[in-house]
């Protein structure tokens, strides 16, 4: 009995590990809701947010926000910015969207894949504007939201890589007319995380966290369809 306690988990983990083996960018998760999805009207000004967790949580914690607005919500909890390059065509080129708000960054900085270089990150991000861009999809480029500290991940300090990621966003919006959405600056509390009050974990905000970003993604859509990208 004993050798069996010990060998379940590890089989779990095991089989665990090999599905994500399998579908490493998690493509299945919204292929069925994908395929429902109609050809835009002329006149809809359909918007992807288009990340990892936060995205991902954000519906639940807000689904008045994304109800009869032609928002589509395609975040994946844990994703590293590689695994939503591999997914970027099924999940945001195919749903023909007016804009792409893209939010990524922290897992990997959290090192959820592995160790990886600020600007390997970088570049996965900018290969994803790129690809908008190129079937003329406005491209909005969020922030990396605060984070002091992960709780999966303790041994890490995100402050100095968030800080140095969102310098990089910005310059590079700044250099090639995309909107840079600032969520970092209207968040932060003194430690550079997120406080109690936007979020329980130190990473992922709550409903008045997400109160808070929506007005301002509203704001950067409305710039990115004026703007001459």
């Amino acid at each position: 009995m004993k050798t069996k306690s010990i060998l379940f988990p590890l089989l779990l983990v095991a089989a665990t590990a090999s599905a994500q083996n399998k579908d490493w960018p998690n493509i299945k998760k919204y292929e069925q809701a994908n395929s429902t999805v109609a050809a835009p009207e002329k006149s809809e000004k359909r918007v992807v947010y288009m990340g990892d967790s936060i995205p991902d949580f954000w519906i639940g914690n807000d689904p008045t926000f994304f109800a009869d607005k032609g928002y589509y919500d395609r975040g994946i909890s844990g994703q590293t910015t590689g695994q939503m390059l591999v997914r970027f065509r099924e999940d945001v080129i195919n749903l023909k969207p007016a804009v792409v708000v893209i939010l990524a960054g922290i897992n990997d900085i959290a090192e959820n894949n592995g160790p990886s270089k600020l600007e390997d990150v970088m570049g996965n991000i900018m290969s994803m504007a790129e690809l908008a861009r190129a079937n003329k999809i406005k491209v909005v480029l969020s922030s990396v939201t605060p984070a002091a500290a992960f709780p999966w991940r303790q041994t890490i300090d995100p402050k100095e890589k968030v800080k140095a990621l969102n310098e990089m966003l910005k310059a590079y919006c700044d250099k090639n007319n995309f909107i840079y959405l600032d969520y970092f600056t209207a968040m932060v509390d003194e430690n550079r995380g997120l406080p109690t009050t936007l979020s329980k974990d130190g990473v992922h905000p709550n409903l008045e966290g997400y109160k808070i970003m929506e007005p301002l993604a509203e704001k950067a859509i409305a710039q990115a369809l004026k703007a001459k990208q």
